[in-house]
């Protein structure tokens, strides 16, 4: 497996320079000229040109082709892509073109408050999600698989803002069970945290069981699941000795690759209960038009995704022996 571990991480170097040229030709050639952003609309060209040239906008995108030719190495790769590279190994991703802070250390700042909202919700989330898919696999075709299963179906169709703003007006301002909005670090902060996360939760949880229960009735049809039964085996011990285990590769998928998503926190979530995560952040960015902390952002979930990927694979032949990594 170590070996297997390696080829894929070298694999992934190749894969993360094309996330980076993708990135950076999104932000920089179709996301046209922050410096004119930065001057204002009545601002003069040689403001401009000015602002230009303190963010290095005034060189090349890639190469500069006379400097090449005359064989000038380190002029020639003097550019803005280059310097991009620099910053993606140093993991400095320059200032913050709205509060002038480093965008490494708002991004530390805001990594927080996010992940102590979104880890909780989202392991709370899947494994209420996986057990009830296991009850509804348990007693399926009753009338307490079927009242499950339509209201998953209800529970998608309603929109994750229908859901802060009920939970606003009922639970926080009517019956005042929780804050309507704000945050705190440490466990003083808890309290802000508990609604917005049963939001997260609820609003998920339908297409979870959905998926769950799907997979897990597409085991039930297994020949593995018939030999069980003529063995002499329990409906229980068939369910969670053999068919959640069988399970938990299509599962896994889903999960592993939400893992990602989870440092950016939820975007409405944040916005809406002012919880200062990576989301909100996202938001005030592109709001502004602060390219270097959306740049950033981009980048750091689409890696987190590949790995995301690698992580997926290894705990394949982690929970089922009939993997093997080569």
């Amino acid at each position: 497996m170590l070996r297997y571990i390696i080829r894929r991480t070298l694999y992934i170097i190749p894969i993360v320079f094309g996330v980076a040229l993708i990135t950076f030709l999104l932000f920089h050639i179709a996301g046209g000229n922050p410096a004119e952003v930065l001057a204002g609309k009545h601002a003069t060209e040689e403001v401009i040109k000015d602002i230009e040239h303190q963010l290095g906008f005034d060189k090349p995108l890639f190469v500069n082709g006379e400097a090449l030719k005359k064989g000038n190495l380190k002029a020639a790769f003097d550019s803005q892509f280059v310097f991009y590279l620099k910053q993606i190994v140093t993991l400095n991703f320059g200032r913050s073109y709205s509060t002038k802070q480093k965008v490494s250390t708002m991004l530390l700042d805001g990594l927080g408050p996010s992940l102590s909202l979104m880890v909780p919700a989202f392991i709370f989330g899947s494994l209420l999600g996986i057990c009830i898919a296991l009850f509804c696999a348990f007693y399926r075709n009753s009338f307490i698989d079927k009242s499950l299963v339509i209201l998953s179906i209800t529970g998608m169709s309603v929109s994750m803002l229908a859901y802060i703003i009920g939970g606003q007006y009922i639970l926080a301002f009517k019956l005042k069970l929780f804050p309507i909005h704000g945050y705190a670090r440490g466990f003083a902060g808890l309290k802000y945290l508990v609604l917005p996360g049963l939001i997260w939760v609820i609003s998920g949880l339908g297409s979870n069981i959905r998926f769950f229960r799907t997979v897990m009735l597409d085991e039930t049809k297994q020949d593995y699941v018939r030999t069980a039964f003529a063995k002499g085996l329990n409906k229980k011990a068939v369910l969670f000795k053999h068919i959640l285990k069988n399970s938990l590769i299509p599962i896994i998928t889903v999960l592993v690759i939400a893992l990602p998503f989870l440092y950016t926190g939820s975007l409405l979530l944040e916005r809406f209960f002012g919880i200062p995560g990576l989301g909100d952040m996202f938001i005030n960015a592109f709001l502004s038009s602060d390219f270097p902390v959306m740049k950033a952002l981009v980048f750091i979930g689409s890696v987190l995704y590949v790995f995301a990927n690698l992580l997926s694979d290894i705990c394949y032949a982690w929970v089922d022996p009939r993997v093997r990594l080569r």
